[in-house]
């Protein structure tokens, strides 16, 4: 069974940092692109950002704040989070997909975590 559990949100205040990890197993995600989404209250899941083994891409808002890596020896996942504004406030989620391939699409990720609250505070 494949489970992705992600850890590191909580509370911050504006300006601040976090470290978000996603740890996966039952699977070996080296080759496959894996991402992170966010989904505020009351608004659609959106792309955060998303790792292939040499590619990333990330949401053109989050340039330059924010840093995805992957250690594939730990079938691990991380989001770096710099400069956070109270707009960053949401549920991150990190994804895989099942199959080899590129793609910024959440639809076409197959496995999901259940999410970590980053909330930050102004």
């Amino acid at each position: 069974q494949v489970q992705l559990v992600e850890s590191g949100g909580g509370l911050v205040q504006a300006g601040g940092s976090l470290r978000l990890s996603c740890a996966a197993s039952g699977r070996t995600f080296g080759s496959y692109v894996m991402g992170w989404f966010r989904q505020a209250p009351g608004k659609e899941r959106e792309l955060v950002a998303t790792i292939g083994n040499v590619r990333t891409y990330y949401a053109d808002s989050l340039k330059g704040r924010f840093t995805i890596s992957r250690d594939n020896a730990k079938n691990t996942m991380y989001l770096q989070m710099n400069s956070l504004k109270p707009e960053d406030t949401a549920v991150y989620y990190c994804a895989g997909r099942g199959r080899v391939g590129w793609s910024t699409n959440l639809h076409d990720y197959d496995y999901w975590g259940q999410g970590t609250q980053v909330t930050v505070s102004s």
